[in-house]
């Protein structure tokens, strides 16, 4: 089976299970902001003796996509692959309202897998469920039709190998340091408001 067919079969079947296209088109257009949300939670949430490395895996997280996705524009103006929506309008239904630019490879799938990688080699459970987590985006991507296959292995492709570079000892260390230094910015900040806030109802 080919890239096309592939994407057909997949678009296909989402266009006769609505309930699951629904599921679908809704995670493809809110994982951006979901993912975004993690990376906040992780730096800015997690605390206790798990608080340095969700830090520094969410700076690497945010280091490694953002590298990815520069690396992915790079590529994608080079090949300028059009859409499946755009190449085969008769054959492939788009589900969510997308801009006719170059799909390959796809910036969801690479920011997804390049945060991914980055906090699975950090910290293994978190890492697995962001992995799952791009993984169906990946696989959403391609069944609301804005993406083949291909596309999508690419960024993944992209994403993880952007983020093991990252992970070497001397860019590893850059993006700890400023994990630990941008950490103890939140601390001072956190510290002044919870005293802001002592001094403001004394006891």
């Amino acid at each position: 089976m080919n890239d096309l067919s592939l994407t057909h079969a997949l678009n296909t079947w989402a266009t006769q299970h609505d309930g699951y296209e629904d599921g679908f088109s809704a995670y493809a257009v809110a994982s951006e902001p979901l993912f975004l949300l993690a990376l906040v939670v992780l730096f800015a949430v997690v605390w206790g003796s798990l608080r340095t490395v969700a830090r520094r895996a969410a700076v690497a997280a945010g280091a490694s996509a953002a590298v990815a996705l520069t690396l992915g524009q790079l590529v994608s103006h080079l090949v300028d692959r059009p859409r499946p929506f755009v190449a085969h309008p008769h054959l492939i239904h788009l589900f969510a309202p997308h801009a006719a630019d170059a799909g390959f490879p796809s910036d969801h799938a690479t920011a997804a897998f390049a945060i991914a990688v980055a906090v699975l080699l950090r910290k293994r459970l978190w890492g697995l469920i962001a992995l799952a987590a791009a993984t169906l985006l990946a696989l959403s991507r391609v069944v609301i039709g804005v993406h083949y296959p291909v596309d999508v292995l690419a960024g993944a492709a992209l994403g993880a190998a952007t983020a093991l570079l990252l992970y070497l000892p001397l860019l590893r260390a850059l993006t700890d340091g400023l994990a630990d230094r941008l950490g103890l910015v939140l601390d001072r900040i956190v510290s002044g408001i919870a005293g802001a806030g002592r001094h403001s109802h004394p006891a």
